[in-house]
């Protein structure tokens, strides 16, 4: 990548991001952020150079720089990949750890996040803008869609679907074969052996549906 980077989200995932690219000798050029209170101030080294629509920024991206979303809420990281699509016609980059394992099969989208000692088996499929936290193992086979988020040290076993949109807390196991529906939640530390329908929450070991 020849490009610097800028980086949308100035959090815990954004300093992420800014680590994995320096670690892979790519520049950060800066963040954007839309709490204003943090506008100038520095993360790591990197400024908060202002909104997530400021337009004088906004121009570079495509030309002068690359993009990445390290937003966790899953509308607001969808409607700023939006506005990247479509006005900068760009999708965003992805941060892949030097320390992470992807098999020579693996496919993988666009704009994800793969954090440290992330292992992503033979096989697996990763749709575009999703965060897998460290230490998440991904098996053999393993499909993933869009915008899913694996916490950190989660086992996704073989055959496993997991489909648009879904949070996968940390340390939650996914027993080999199932799928967990569209936008399904599954809570921290879950052992989970049976599908998950669409929208559905499930905790516990094994896992159960969470009644609203």
């Amino acid at each position: 990548m020849e490009n610097p980077v800028m980086i949308f989200g100035a959090n815990y995932i954004g300093r992420s991001a800014k680590e994995i690219f320096e670690a892979n000798n790519n520049m950060v050029y800066g963040f954007l952020d839309d709490n204003k209170t943090l506008h100038g101030q520095e993360i790591d080294g990197a400024t908060i150079l202002g909104n997530t629509d400021d337009d004088g920024y906004l121009k570079l991206i495509g030309k002068k720089c690359e993009a990445f979303v390290a937003v966790d809420d899953t509308r607001l990281r969808k409607s700023i990949v939006n506005m990247l699509n479509e006005v900068r016609h760009i999708q965003p980059v992805n941060a892949i750890h030097h320390h992470a394992f992807l098999s020579a099969s693996a496919e993988i989208g666009h704009g994800n996040l793969v954090d440290a000692n992330v292992h992503i088996g033979a096989g697996v499929k990763l749709g575009n803008h999703c965060l897998v936290h460290s230490g998440a193992i991904i098996a053999p086979e393993a499909l993933l869609g869009d915008y899913v988020q694996v916490g950190a040290g989660s086992i996704i076993n073989s055959g496993v679907v997991v489909e648009n949109e879904v949070f996968i807390g940390s340390g939650v196991i996914l027993v080999s074969g199932i799928t967990v529906g569209k936008g399904a939640r599954i809570g921290a530390g879950s052992v989970v052996i049976a599908s998950v329908k669409a929208g559905e929450t499930v905790f516990g070991n094994p896992a159960q549906p969470i009644k609203s």
